[in-house]
């Protein structure tokens, strides 16, 4: 029996009358329509969200081609949700994708993220506990305590931070050199230290209280200010520093 074919303009699925609807894929498109070349002759703004990704993530699987994927991926993740996902293994069960594509998306959204931060032009100001809660809301739900350190300019923008610390915060563990060495490195006029509470608690701890003392001082004998100790979780946010 011949078959009948049809193209909806509206859907890119070609039909026909005796097999399942058959989905436009990568190669069914004009080498020129692709993300990459369209990239290399128009530039970067012109691609969509969903070219974006495909780019990023290069070639898709046995059973999804790259540009069905992004466009699952930011479907059901969201443009937005997706820049805030930390855990790779979590991205790759929930989205059903490869782990080794659930990294490249952590990974490029990680650097955009510290590109950002450490341009002058787009600087954050941070004054008050309100406002790292805002900076830090990728730490809110991580499984563990991490101690990040936020290192700011006289006029309160941050020019650098980093993780400093993994695991239970402990003033027997943290050392003031690891504290305070990025602040000499990056030329940093003050200093703000925030870490997360898994269990949502925001109580500061003996241990949370005694190493903010610590390092306060050990900030003095430097010519440093720690201005505040903050912990966070998708709760709210405490300051230590507002409770000595």
């Amino acid at each position: 029996m011949k078959k009948t074919y049809t193209r909806s303009p509206f859907t890119s699925i070609i039909t026909h009358s005796d097999t399942q609807p058959y989905k436009l894929t990568i190669r069914d498109i004009p080498t020129e329509k692709k993300p990459r070349e369209k990239l290399l002759r128009e530039g970067a703004g012109i691609l969509s969200m969903q070219e974006l990704w495909a780019i990023i993530l290069g070639q898709g699987t046995k059973k999804e081609d790259i540009l069905s994927m992004s466009s699952r991926i930011l479907k059901e993740y969201g443009e937005r949700s997706i820049i805030t996902e930390t855990s790779a293994k979590k991205l790759s069960a929930e989205l059903d994708i490869p782990i080794v594509k659930a990294t490249q998306i952590i990974a490029t959204v990680e650097l955009g993220r510290r590109l950002f931060e450490r341009n002058p032009s787009g600087a954050k100001i941070i004054r008050t506990a309100s406002d790292v809660h805002a900076y830090t809301k990728n730490m809110w739900d991580l499984p563990k305590e991490h101690l990040r350190g936020i290192y700011l300019n006289s006029h309160y923008k941050v020019i650098h931070d980093e993780i400093i610390s993994i695991g239970t915060i402990d003033a027997n563990i943290i050392h003031p050199r690891e504290v305070f060495r990025p602040a000499l490195e990056y030329a940093a006029a003050a200093v703000i230290l925030v870490h997360n509470h898994p269990s949502g608690n925001l109580e500061p701890s003996d241990a949370d209280i005694a190493i903010t003392q610590q390092l306060i001082e050990a900030g003095k004998l430097l010519g440093l200010d720690l201005i505040d100790h903050v912990i966070v979780s998708s709760k709210g946010f405490e300051s230590i520093v507002a409770n000595l």
